[in-house]
């Protein structure tokens, strides 16, 4: 190479290593998240925020914002417990990755050889059916399949009906062939761990992941918390103004969303995954080969467009999703509960990890606070994540709004011509449903009301609406999740039985109404 070229060379060199250089030095300041936060606040109506931002091994960023109960006033710190709902998915997997490792069990072990009364409604998905497939959403089930028996809290079945119920839920897809996110499977999940190891799933991981790491706040359940002084309320948009709603404690499906943690923890459980299970310098809660198979593809999701990341490929790992984004590979999850919901992303090849956990049911805030802290990482200019994901939310409100009140509508419409074509007498009675039990249709106080056996909050006023259908107005407003009752008929024109739907689309897929298939009791 010539004298000149090799100037030449250097000097593009330096252009680039500086042009690099700049480029990560547009990551957010802590100032500048500390603002970020407080503008999501605002736009997404949260009234409490903590952040926290691993970077390379060191925490950068551990602060709450906010308060954690508009009831109380009290400030929301890095060390306020939140319900981190399905990032507790992760917990599980790591679980059964310690037991991986200790030759307990294999991840393509049948789940009958430890849960033998475990059965699918098609029994040859039942017999191949495997510990893997319990954490993959392949199982054929469709989006939330039976979530109903937990979702709202304060039902009353258990791990074992939960089990028994599987049977009843008609897949929708065939076995392995197709994603769709699923709960009830993590809780049989949490069931093989306390088999094999004679812990429940809240006791195992407190033992073998919480005490090693030093997550000493934390806990598998929030009835198992020991000091409540520093919790949070959850908060929802009740009749379009936020407000305290009652507490979500899971407890049946600790597996699949139990934990309760806050930043000070989660940055010591983030900071192990990015360092491939090892902590306290050599120390390792699971092995390489495990971490390997956590973060590997396992259901391939369909990703529609590239999107603002150039995404190409997006998968379900084992308790994490895996995606491509501005050419690394992210890993992450969301969580929600009623009246709360959190995100925790890492990006392995920058050892980064942004965990958001949040105290109002609005996924907006801790997507436009992740989305803008990994563009400063990644060099991305000229979008503002929190004005866009603001204007997106606005319009889905809107447009749920005006689906939600077309149909308030065409009740006072029905009500003032003399509603359905079948009226509360012949509706009124008992009706089952395979998995989720019993409900009294019957006339209280003048008004028709919908009673729900073993899940309470499912509970509401019936209006007529159109010839054979009904909407049913639950009581707990802060549920967003009203519903279509749809009755059949007999020869003679007699109710016989109904089935339901969702009317908002904004209503959480745990409403899984669409499952349901009720007969009237003899």
């Amino acid at each position: 190479m010539k004298q000149s070229n090799l100037r030449n060379a250097v000097t593009i060199f330096l252009v680039f290593f500086v042009f690099t250089a700049v480029v990560r030095s547009q990551a957010l300041t802590p100032s500048d998240i500390d603002s970020l936060v407080e503008r999501s606040m605002k736009a997404f109506e949260v009234p409490g925020i903590s952040v926290g931002v691993i970077k390379d091994g060191k925490v950068i960023y551990a602060k709450g914002h906010g308060v954690r109960s508009l009831n109380t006033g009290q400030k929301m710190d890095e060390n306020t417990l939140v319900g981190i709902a399905s990032n507790s998915k992760a917990f599980t997997c790591v679980a059964l990755g310690i037991l991986v490792d200790e030759g307990k069990i294999k991840w393509d072990d049948k789940v009958r050889d430890y849960i033998p009364e475990f059965k699918l409604y098609a029994p040859y998905v039942s017999e191949d059916f495997t510990i893997r497939d319990l954490l993959t959403h392949r199982s054929g089930l469709g989006l939330g399949a039976g979530d109903l028996m937990l979702f709202p809290d304060g039902s009353d079945f258990t791990v074992n009906d939960v089990i028994h119920n599987l049977r009843y839920l008609k897949q929708v897809s065939s076995f392995r062939t197709k994603y769709d996110y699923d709960n009830n499977l993590y809780i049989v999940a949490g069931e093989v761990i306390a088999r094999v190891s004679g812990k429940s799933w809240p006791e195992f991981v407190e033992e073998r992941i919480m005490k090693p790491l030093g997550m000493t706040s934390s806990a598998g359940l929030f009835e198992r918390v020991s000091d409540k002084s520093n919790v949070i309320d959850g908060h929802a948009s009740v009749e379009g103004k936020v407000q305290v709603i009652k507490r979500s404690s899971v407890r049946v499906a600790a597996s699949a969303g139990g934990v309760n943690s806050n930043i000070t923890d989660l940055c010591k459980w983030v900071g192990t995954l990015l360092s491939q299970g090892k902590y306290d310098g050599d120390k390792r809660l699971v092995s390489e080969k495990v971490m390997k198979e956590l973060w590997s593809p396992q259901t391939i999701i369909q990703v529609n467009s590239p999107g603002p990341y150039n995404t190409h490929f997006a998968a379900y790992g084992l308790g994490f999703f895996l995606n491509d984004v501005n050419g690394y590979k992210q890993v992450t999850h969301t969580g929600g509960l009623e009246g709360m919901v959190t995100q925790i992303t890492m990006i392995p090849e920058l050892g980064l990890g942004i965990i958001v956990l949040t105290n109002q049911q609005e996924g907006g805030a801790f997507r436009s606070i992740t989305n803008q802290i990994l563009d400063g990482y990644f060099g991305k200019t000229g979008r503002d994540w929190v004005a866009d994901l603001s204007n997106n939310r606005k319009k889905a409100i809107a447009d749920a709004k005006a689906v939600t009140d077309k149909v308030a509508a065409e009740i006072a419409n029905a009500q003032r011509s003399g509603g359905s074509s079948i009226g509360a007498a012949d509706i009124s009675g008992t009706y089952n449903d395979a998995w989720l039990g019993q409900v009294t249709i019957a006339v209280k106080d003048g008004k028709l009301r919908f009673d729900t056996k073993r899940s309470p909050q499912l509970t509401g006023e019936m209006m007529g609406y159109k010839a054979n259908t009904f909407v049913v107005k639950w009581d707990d407003r802060s549920m967003d999740a009203d519903a279509f009752v749809i009755f059949s008929l007999n020869e003679e024109g007699k109710p016989s039985g109904f089935t339901m739907r969702a009317i908002s689309p904004l209503t959480d897929f745990s409403y899984d109404f669409q499952d349901l298939d009720f007969h009237r009791a003899k």
